[in-house]
């Protein structure tokens, strides 16, 4: 949009109307910044430049909220270490929030600002908590005032606002603008001036004094659409604000414009390419996640949500991301389902929780609220969808019942610790596990009851193992889950528990037992003390989730598989962990717990690269010379013969430099995975041999293993899985090789290349 007559005083200018690219013009000086962006120069993807979009004039500039920003330099004759004092400034811009930032040390997320509160310097305009936004500034004397948003008058997400800050020194007066109206007024003395910080460069979409979070990430960064965004060196006046406002509405009909989803939404298409990043696995489109859950079947299709932060791949302010799939197999991104609102319910977080039914047959989400100013600070809350009312098919929309459902009380678990609620309803009514422990003691499930989904009675401890006897499972439990098994061979109905350890000395991975349930007292019954694993993969299928599936009657699991790199890695990856693949648990014939992935993984199959049987390692290895790549399914049945480990190499360089070894050792009888070569990139930290028990009890060793990119999974014998990660440096890390220690007989043999679900 060309400057217009009520932009006398304009001072600077960016149109945003590039486009393409990734330098942006300032008008008054010809100068073209530089748009700071993580891809601009990528290691592990295409490198691509920042994501342009429609704007209100124009195109618009889409910050990704933790690496995009632009500097623009101060000129030389301002940088003599002495501030310029203003009698007047004037902003403004219209912005299209994505997301809002928790705020951290009292900082705003910057949209524009120049300045150094502790010399009470400079101007800073900016977004804090919730969408509420500030103007604050310096004035010479070294006063710090600021102008708040007043209630009401948040930036709402994903929409087009436009925000003016005016301040006018010499009649003492600082003003914001929303939409064209004067929101908010405040006095500062009469004949004040503004001091601009020094040797500090002007920023857009970045604070100048951010916080650090893990010594990578720079917090209070704006995340949206930014466009139109001009300074003035004079006060605008109501008039000149409201005349800004209306031409652009003039140019969409009369109507402020609106943000098409598809414009701010978070984008997977730049790490499709990444080589690392896995592409039949479900995950965010970018960014954070940590733990799926809440996994419902409704209407036709399957809901999974998950532990996400849509402001960067750094572990923050959590929200619950959510997919949707017909199959289990392939996914569809949606919306947002719960994010931190400003309210008293859940303002510092959204975290885990599970899904079931309510007495209509509708989903309700039951969550962990977070709210840091109440004691504890998490309870058990509620959400229902709108379904009912907007007939709304991808269960987008949720309302959160207003007033936490279970709070803890002292003598409730350990308090303080209290997360996670696992719900399931029968014919007798709803029932709740909460993650917890017990006061001095290990970690624990509380067992809670409701006639009603809405009141609900403590129970007592639904289950807590020896602490002494097993000081792995830590002080906390997190992510209880409950499924039921069926029968046993001589009649007797089993369940499955499955927690998830945190705290000191715990060994964080997902353990569980096989037993009763007693329903009169709601507490469970192991049959066999000793807790096992799912999993031997040392903390890379993590955060368990569970439903009985209402189409086949399975048990289903997911979990995330946790990413095991570096901040500065997740930085310049853009992304942070996925999900492991959703497996199917069962009761066995011989009473152990059954793990197989499920079968409509199948459908991922593409070409079928090898099939063989009754073979020596030797020809067999033969014929795996032609195979190389990273998103491969393997079947593999090898006879012992007198080899005492045997496996298969993956991820292999020709000269043997990298690659990563799964094997079986009969001597031990541990599953393992060597990856002592696994990368020679010297910020990946994929190191060691990882593994844990297995009693195959005489069987052939029987691998089915998925490579997917990063992810190498192995599901052995239909009783263990063993996850783990694989970063190579080299990019011709994709051979194959079957190992071990004495000539073995390769029963069989099959290698499908797979699809991506993206």
């Amino acid at each position: 949009m060309s400057s217009s007559a009520g932009d006398r005083g304009i001072t600077m200018y960016w149109a945003f109307d590039e486009g393409t690219g990734a330098g942006a013009l300032e008008s008054v000086t010809k100068t073209v910044d530089n748009v700071h962006y993580v891809f601009n120069n990528a290691e592990f993807t295409d490198p691509c430049t920042p994501p342009w979009r429609q704007g209100v004039a124009g195109t618009s500039l889409l910050f990704d909220g933790y690496s995009t920003y632009i500097a623009h330099s101060a000129h030389e004759e301002e940088r003599n270490g002495e501030p310029e004092f203003l009698p007047a400034l004037s902003i403004g811009v219209w912005v299209a929030p994505r997301t809002y930032e928790w705020g951290h040390e009292g900082k705003l997320a910057a949209i524009v600002n120049r300045h150094n509160k502790d010399a009470k310097q400079g101007y800073l305009l900016g977004m804090f908590r919730h969408g509420s936004w500030s103007f604050q500034i310096g004035l010479e004397g070294g006063e710090w005032k600021e102008i708040w948003s007043p209630d009401g008058c948040e930036l709402p997400k994903n929409e087009w606002s436009y925000v003016n800050a005016v301040f006018n020194g010499n009649e003492g007066e600082l003003k914001l603008y929303l939409n064209g109206s004067e929101i908010a007024s405040a006095v500062v003395p009469a004949g004040s001036r503004l001091a601009v910080a020094a040797d500090t460069d002007l920023l857009i979409g970045r604070n100048n004094h951010s916080s650090k979070l893990a010594d990578v990430f720079s917090l209070h960064m704006f995340s949206g659409l930014m466009d139109e965004l001009k300074m003035y060196s004079h006060a605008l006046s109501n008039e000149e604000v409201a005349s800004s406002y209306q031409e652009v509405l003039a140019a969409h009909g009369g109507v402020r414009p609106q943000v098409e989803y598809d414009d701010i939404k978070l984008d997977r298409t730049p790490l499709l390419a990444d080589r690392h990043r896995p592409q039949y696995h479900v995950s965010p489109p970018a960014h954070w996640m940590n733990e799926p859950h809440a996994p419902i079947y409704f209407d036709g299709q399957y809901h999974l949500f998950y532990q996400h932060n849509p402001q960067g791949p750094y572990f923050h302010h959590i929200h619950w991301g959510h997919w949707v799939s017909k199959d289990l197999v392939y996914w569809r991104d949606l919306p947002i389902a719960l994010a931190p609102e400003k309210d008293q319910l859940a303002p510092d977080g959204i975290w885990s929780g599970s899904a079931t039914y309510d007495a209509d047959g509708l989903p309700v989400l039951f969550f962990t609220a977070g709210n840091d100013s109440a004691s504890p600070n998490q309870s058990v809350a509620l959400a229902r969808s709108t379904y009912s009312e907007d007939k709304d098919p991808d269960l987008v929309r949720w309302i959160k019942h207003p007033e936490p459902l279970i709070v803890q009380q002292q003598g409730m678990g350990a308090f303080g610790d209290f997360r996670d609620p696992f719900v399931w309803k029968d014919e007798d009514g709803w029932y709740a596990l909460v993650g917890s422990g017990v006061e001095g003691s290990g970690g624990a499930a509380l067992a809670f009851a409701s006639d009603d989904m809405l009141n609900w009675t403590y129970k007592g401890s639904f289950f807590e193992a020896d602490i002494q006897k097993f000081p792995y499972l830590g002080p906390i439990w997190e992510l209880p889950v409950f499924l039921p098994l069926g029968s046993d061979k001589h009649g007797v109905s089993k369940h499955l528990l499955l927690v998830s350890p945190v705290g000191a000395g715990a060994d964080v991975e997902v353990f569980y037992w096989i037993g009763q349930m007693d329903k009169h007292n709601l507490s469970f019954i192991p049959d066999q003390e000793e807790p096992q694993l799912l999993d031997v993969g040392d903390f890379h299928f993590t955060g368990p989730s569970g439903m009985t599936d209402p189409v086949t009657g399975r048990n289903i699991v997911f979990t995330i598989a946790q990413g095991d790199r570096t901040s500065v890695l997740e930085y310049q990856s853009g992304w942070a962990h996925n999900g492991g693949l959703p497996v199917s648990v069962y009761l066995r014939e011989d009473g152990r717990l059954g793990i197989e992935p499920i079968q409509e993984l199948q459908s991922l199959r593409g070409e079928k690269r090898l099939s063989l049987r009754d073979k020596s390692l030797t020809e067999a290895n033969d014929q795996l010379r032609a195979i190389q790549g990273d998103m491969l399914e393997i079947q593999l049945e090898m006879e012992r013969g007198s080899a005492a480990q045997l496996g298969i190499k993956v991820r292999c360089t020709p000269d043997g430099e990298e690659e990563t070894l799964l094997y079986y050792d009969w001597k031990e009888s541990m599953l393992l995975a060597d990856r002592t070569k696994t990368s020679q990139h010297p910020e990946e930290r994929c190191r060691g041999i990882q593994g844990g028990k297995l009693e195959l009890c005489g069987e052939n060793l029987k691998l089915h293993l998925y490579l997917d990119r990063s992810m190498v999974e192995a599901y052995v014998n239909g009783l263990k899985s063993l996850t783990t990660r694989a970063y190579p440096g080299r990019k011709d890390a994709l051979g194959l090789r079957l190992w071990g220690d004495a000539d073995s007989l390769v029963k069989s043999l099959e290698i499908w290349e797979m699809k991506s679900i993206w």
